[in-house]
């Protein structure tokens, strides 16, 4: 048995790949001197074998054959254009060990900077110090960039959130924190006392014509935070009054108090300019989208309750696309609306925030959110923004209404001057 192992062991020695390599070297060159037997003028058979090997080579596997063009291969007769060739590419790509789905090319936006934007920088110092939180940054909106990044504080916008930086709800589209519930007791911060005042002086350092505020749902509050909407509104235009300086419009995106119109009420008549509540979706997909206990007949109310509260107020909502509607949902969506006197409508297409939330059934394309905007305007809507990244707190909007409102605000003069002008005429005869 030793012997058999030991012998077994040499032949593994001699056989290692640079002894074999060097005994066939040896044989090589024996094999290429001429045998004894050979004439002088004949070159041995074994040269002739050897160079033959020589120059054949390594037998190859590749053949010689035409191979298709990528058209020829997709069956079509023309050539595809560089973007068609780009449109051919998986949706999703592995980065790591992650899989992240492509956007498309009209979702890709800048990521804004501080060192690259004065007034971004500026409004982002403000806020912290002032301990203030915007939706900008807590909904993680595409628009942050342009908003904020103006050529100065007065030409940016920002939608100021109220009452803290978490939720009493859990939206299945929203990246804001949602609050939890234990033992019957919400687990939520009480609403700080100063920050009316502090909203207020924010926005007169920045000097802003056009605000917006927004806020979590607080339904830990008896009134839903109806009472510091309407003091943090009272005190952004009695500061802006001061020293002779331009009243701020405000804008207020509130939520649906819970059903309770009196507190609609309450913020209505507050002195605001607009006043802002979005559906989000059409009303079949709402139980899916949004939060258990919001409907969408009750936005509805909502919006109509503020509109029969102040007629002059112009009323808004907003409505996310891709998240698996149909057309016919969306225009009845579009007509329940204008029965309860909307003015602006909004269309933006829904952005997955994290995986945890709802997943995008479809990717809007321009032309499409085009068609849609063309749509409402026929159907009587005072104006329309549409478009992927268009947001309900948007800055082309926001311009474009407060056009409207300084245009309402001179007519309500002249009139107010042609009823003195009557007066005055009807005293002298």
């Amino acid at each position: 048995m030793y012997a058999m192992a030991s012998s077994g062991s040499r032949f593994r020695c001699l056989n290692a790949p640079p002894l074999r390599n060097a005994t066939k070297a040896i044989y090589s060159s024996q094999s290429s001197t001429r045998g004894l037997a050979t004439p002088a003028g004949e070159a041995p058979a074994s040269d002739t074998t050897t160079s033959a090997a020589k120059a054949k080579g390594r037998p190859s596997y590749f053949k010689d054959s035409a191979v298709p063009t990528l058209h020829e291969y997709l069956d079509i007769d023309q050539p595809l254009t560089p973007a068609e060739m780009l449109a051919l590419r998986p949706r999703t790509a592995k980065v790591g060990k992650k899989e992240i789905t492509r956007l498309p090319s009209w979702l890709k936006t800048s990521i804004p900077s501080p060192n690259t934007s004065a007034g971004f920088k500026a409004i982002k110092a403000d806020l912290r110090g002032l301990g203030l939180h915007t939706v900008c940054e807590e909904a993680r909106c595409p628009n942050i960039g342009e908003c904020w990044g103006g050529s100065d504080k007065a030409s940016a916008t920002a939608t100021i959130m109220l009452m803290g930086d978490t939720c009493t709800r859990g939206c299945r589209f929203c990246s804001v924190k949602t609050a939890r519930k234990a033992k019957g007791a919400w687990d939520m911060a009480p609403l700080d006392p100063h920050e009316p005042e502090n909203t207020a002086e924010a926005l007169k350092r920045w000097g802003l014509g056009y605000v917006v505020l927004t806020s979590v749902d607080r339904d830990d509050l008896a009134d839903g935070g109806a009472a510091h909407f309407a003091e943090t509104i009272a005190k952004i235009k009695s500061k802006s009054r001061e020293g002779g300086g331009r009243e701020i419009m405000v804008e207020a995106l509130t939520g649906d108090f819970a059903g309770q119109l009196e507190m609609v009420d309450k913020v209505a008549k507050s002195g605001l300019d607009v006043y802002a509540h979005n559906v989000e979706t059409v009303e079949e997909l709402t139980p899916q989208v949004r939060d258990r206990r919001a409907t969408f007949a009750q936005s509805l109310k909502v919006l109509g309750r503020a509109k029969e509260a102040v007629p002059s107020l112009i009323t808004k909502t907003s409505i996310m696309l891709g998240l698996g509607e149909t057309e016919p949902q969306l225009m009845d969506a579009l007509r329940r609306l204008r029965e309860v006197n909307v003015d602006v409508v909004t269309f933006g297409q829904y952005m997955r925030p994290t995986k945890r939330h709802m997943q995008v059934e479809e990717y809007i394309s321009p032309a499409v959110f085009d068609a849609w905007k063309k749509r409402a305007l026929e159907m009587g809507f005072l104006y329309c923004a549409a478009g992927p990244l268009v947001r309900s707190s948007y800055k082309a909007g926001e311009a474009f209404i407060e056009n409207v409102l300084k245009q309402r605000k001179g007519e309500v003069a002249k009139e107010g001057e042609k009823v003195e002008k009557k007066e005055e005429e009807v005293v002298e005869a």
